[in-house]
């Protein structure tokens, strides 16, 4: 069985992801940094690595576009799951004397309002959602809580006192799959991409026309900056088709006699939906 490298400790999110998608018997391998995820991917031919690209709240990871384009990864898969947030403290600690709430940044944004309720409580950013529940755990924390999820508490032993406490509950992280080696899906699926188009008036309008053209649907359109050079940047679209696709090959072909860089980072099937 492949090695699934994911950043975070063991009740992360991201840990939850990686079993959804390869199964519970999954062996994975918790890492301190997304840097961290994509180096051991790009190590290990018949490893795999998982990483969050877009929350529907918070918007797109751009740490994790970025070394996209760093790494010779595929992306081969993805799933998306329901993040749900709980607020979780050491077994018999009543909400009342909690003095502290740890938890990543982004999680914190996410139960905003929740926060706003607890009176002088300070909040605290931390690496990780599962990493402030198992410091809780270790460092007997009485007047300390934690905003993690369900997994991340029965892992550390910890009591929830206030379940689903984010603000949206419309609340989904979209997770990829890297792989060295690429796949191309049996079914109908999608394909990630990143170009770039030369600093000329209407560049990027006849970029993306060739995909307007032939009818095929843009399913995200991100951008981030081609450093060294100051206001240029890097387009990373999601597209639906395959390689399989004539009119994917044709506006691929058309893409390369406009842009000065363009780069498949893979293709697979759409992901399912998952709940945390």
């Amino acid at each position: 069985m492949p090695t699934i490298a994911y950043q975070g400790e063991p009740g992360a999110f991201s840990e939850q992801a990686a079993r959804s998608f390869f199964g519970a018997p999954a062996r994975l391998l918790p890492m301190e940094t997304f840097k961290d995820v994509f180096e051991y991917a790009t190590k290990h031919p018949s490893g795999f690595g998982i990483v969050p690209l877009e929350n529907s709240v918070f918007g797109s990871v751009h740490q994790n576009y970025d070394l996209l384009l760093r790494h010779k990864l595929s992306i081969v898969g993805e799933v998306k799951l329901r993040i749900q947030l709980h607020l979780m403290a050491l077994p018999g600690v009543p909400l009342g004397t909690i003095a502290s709430v740890y938890s990543h940044p982004q999680a914190l944004g996410q139960c905003e309002d929740f926060l706003r309720t607890l009176n002088k409580v300070n909040v605290v950013a931390y690496y990780d959602t599962a990493g402030s529940a198992k410091m809780i755990r270790e460092e007997k924390r009485r007047d300390a809580a934690a905003l993690a999820s369900s997994r991340a508490a029965t892992t550390y032993g910890l009591r929830i006192l206030r379940r689903n406490v984010e603000s949206n509950h419309h609340n989904y992280t979209r997770f990829i799959i890297l792989s060295r080696k690429g796949t191309a899906p049996k079914r109908e699926g999608k394909m990630s991409l990143v170009f770039a188009v030369r600093n000329v008036p209407g560049a990027l309008f006849k970029a993306l026309a060739v995909f307007a053209l032939r009818e095929i649907n843009l399913l995200k359109i991100e951008s981030r900056p081609l450093v060294g050079k100051p206001w240029e940047y890097f387009f990373y679209l999601d597209i639906e088709g395959t390689p399989k696709d004539e009119r994917i090959v044709q506006a691929l072909s058309h893409l390369d006699e406009l842009a000065s860089f363009v780069r498949v980072l893979g293709s697979y099937p759409v992901g399912s939906t998952v709940t945390g």
